[in-house]
């Protein structure tokens, strides 16, 4: 059996938690079907989605509504066609008892289906974050039972999840106070920013190699090399010429952008009135 690589998204993260939070008061976990790709071979399993199953849940049985979860699998295809089942998560720190007869239930839905534990309890002040593999243990023609296996785990973000993510952190700086969506310019003036600065620190280490103050790392110097290497070859006057072509439209769309934005209020305005 190919052990795979699990990676999830920020956005599955939120949407378990969010789960939790609105979870019945006699509930002590919530369960739900994990959502996303699986590539050819099974070496990497990517959960972009998800959604909460209800379920009872007691310490001699447990009922699990699958008829919501067919229903609601349906629904998402119609939004998401290319997203497959590939597993089922739950609350909490480690496997419970009851995991394997859900577990069953998904292993008729997706072939070697993954198990994610989120631990909402934040032992530690650390919401742990786990992946399983079920296996079957036991001798042939015996009682067979159910192995899990953990797998390896990580978190991927992609870029417009970042901008999301950023625009949360910054919120705990400053709970009280709305946080708005910056405009292009600003992002623009923030990424000069960042770039600038890591500039700055390449450029004190190089500056402190050559005087002696800093030993060489070349792992460090081969990626400097690349990054050089990487960076087209032109004069300030291009570069300048090329940036200032680039404002320009930008500034164009934003001008737009902003003139259509007028103009449809100004329309609501009149509408209204007349």
């Amino acid at each position: 059996m190919v052990v795979p690589n699990v990676v999830v998204h920020p956005t599955v993260l939120f949407s378990i938690v969010d789960a939790f939070e609105r979870r019945p008061e006699e509930a002590r976990r919530v369960i739900g079907t994990l959502l996303g790709s699986v590539e050819k071979g099974g070496t990497v399993v990517e959960v972009t989605n998800s959604f909460a199953v209800p379920h009872n849940e007691s310490e001699d049985e447990v009922a699990v509504d699958m008829e919501f979860a067919r229903n609601m699998f349906e629904l998402h295809k119609k939004v998401q066609p290319n997203e497959l089942i590939v597993g089922w998560y739950a609350t909490g720190a480690d496997v419970t008892e009851h995991s394997v007869l859900i577990h069953e239930y998904y292993s008729r839905e997706a072939k070697n289906p993954i198990h994610v534990t989120l631990d909402t309890t934040l032992r530690g002040n650390h919401m742990g974050l786990k992946a399983y593999q079920s296996a079957p243990l036991g001798v042939v023609g015996r009682t067979v039972g159910t192995l899990f296996s953990p797998v390896q785990i990580s978190v991927h973000s992609a870029q417009t999840e970042k901008v999301g993510l950023t625009l949360l952190n910054n919120t705990t700086l400053t709970p009280k106070k709305p946080i708005t969506l910056p405009h292009n310019l600003d992002q623009i003036d923030e990424a000069c920013g960042k770039m600038e600065g890591q500039l700055a620190k390449v450029t004190q280490y190089v500056e402190e190699v050559l005087s002696g103050q800093q030993t060489p790392d070349p792992e460090i110097g081969r990626y400097l090399l690349d990054l050089t290497n990487a960076v087209p070859q032109m004069d300030a006057t291009d570069f300048d010429t090329l940036l200032t072509s680039h404002m320009n439209d930008l500034l164009m769309v934003t001008y737009l952008s902003n003139l259509i934005r007028t103009q449809l209020h100004l329309n609501e305005k009149l509408t209204t009135v007349l």
